[in-house]
């Protein structure tokens, strides 16, 4: 069965959007399918309008400048995009259409689609508007809000099927009168293989000066709703109170310089150590000199609905997660089982659990045991790409 993919973007891109894209098509190779891509024009300017990629073809679109204009911009892109996947199915005769986030990739996949007649399914990973709220290109309930909430509710009425990567995204769909039985839940995964405990690494230790110390630390984006400065926050008042540890702060984003600035202020630069973006093959070195890993978002519609990716790296490669109780962190975590959780912006909250952790309480040997047994059951590539089977052949055996 070949499958066509409709993606923002993909490689050699490096996100969470890729990483989730590239385990799927993966995946569905090794189940026996045949996965062919084609991206949208925000993936950017490319010498070759198609090209082979893990053994795949990819379909890019070439045009990319579409003006500034809001809303003309958007109908230009969709134009675009719709005529590559046309070009795309003409050629490769797919059995289906499986578009992905956001909903510019799913209106002109669900047109395309109804041109030839084949079957269109759609993945939502985020919903676009309460995305752009954080990002701050609109504000929540303004009219660009309104509007792209409402083109995604009728995209979803419109696909034949839909995919999504938990259950507060699937509740956010069924309030919209979408049938539960439409919405099949395909959560973040980890690739057991490339997160697995490591032994202690020595070099990045003596580099950053950690060696002997215990060490809390982000590895991700920074970005506001990721509660950065939360963290920074509960990590002073714990070391007012006499925690001797180091935080390590690993990545960048919108949001490190400000929280350079901040942890300069308050004097934290010494025990705070940004390490800015480093490359992603080494990014497993730095997970092991990690004791704990703190996730502390913000309670807004786009945490409390939408698991993140990170906690579940940190749960496989056998280290202790800390996460704040939003909505998209409880679906993954389990406090005093397989994680901690504290309440969503107390400081004080997550400063005493900090400190209880520093001083090797809580029976954090067994929490990381069980971390790394909710990951084998719950969150592993093969099971949960093997979902998208039932549906994949009950719309290809309609066709």
């Amino acid at each position: 069965m070949k499958i066509l993919h409709i993606l923002d973007h993909y490689k050699p891109h490096f996100s969470g959007y890729v990483f989730r894209t590239s385990s799927i098509l993966k995946n569905q190779r090794e189940l026996g399918l045949v996965p062919v891509v084609v991206t949208s024009p925000k993936h950017g300017k490319v010498e070759n309008a198609i090209e082979e990629i893990d053994g795949m073809r990819v379909y890019h679109t070439l045009e990319s400048d579409f003006g500034t204009v809001s809303f003309l911009r958007e109908m230009r892109l969709l134009k675009a995009l719709q005529g590559r996947i046309e070009e795309a199915v003409v050629a490769e005769n797919p059995d289906l259409i499986h578009a992905h986030s956001p909903s510019l990739n799913g209106m002109p996949a669900v047109k395309a689609a109804r041109k030839y007649g084949i079957p269109v399914v759609y993945e939502v990973r985020a919903f676009w508007e309460d995305a752009a709220v954080d990002l701050g290109t609109f504000a929540e309930r303004s009219l660009k809000y309104r509007v792209s909430r409402r083109l995604e509710t009728v995209l979803f009425r419109n696909a034949d099927a839909l995919f999504t990567i938990c259950e507060g995204l699937k509740s956010d769909m069924i309030a919209r009168k979408i049938p539960a039985e439409k919405v099949t839940i395909i959560p973040n995964c980890v690739d057991a293989k490339a997160f697995a405990p490591l032994p202690y690494d020595e070099e990045i230790a003596g580099r950053l000066g950690l060696r002997g110390e215990v060490v809390f630390g982000f590895i991700g984006s920074f970005y506001h709703y990721e509660g950065l400065g939360i963290l920074l926050e509960s990590f002073a008042k714990a070391l007012g109170k006499g925690m001797k540890a180091r935080l390590l702060l690993v990545g960048d984003g919108p949001e490190s310089g400000p929280l350079r600035r901040k942890a300069e202020e308050m004097g934290l630069l010494g025990p705070v150590i940004f390490t800015g973006k480093v490359p992603h093959q080494e990014v497993n070195r730095y997970y092991s000199v990690i004791n704990v890993l703190v996730y502390p978002r913000i309670s807004m519609r786009l945490t409390e609905l939408v698991t993140p990716l990170k906690p579940l790296e940190g749960m496989a490669m056998g280290k202790v997660v800390v996460g704040s109780d939003v909505g998209g962190i409880k679906e993954l975590v389990t406090h005093g089982k397989d994680g901690f959780l504290f309440r969503a912006g107390d400081c004080e909250a997550l400063a005493g659990l900090l400190t209880d952790l520093a001083s090797g309480g809580k029976g954090m040997r067994s929490i990381t045991a069980q971390a790394m047994e909710t990951v084998r059951l719950k969150h592993d590539w093969k099971s949960a790409v093997e979902r998208y089977l039932p549906v994949y052949e009950r719309l290809a055996g309609r066709r």
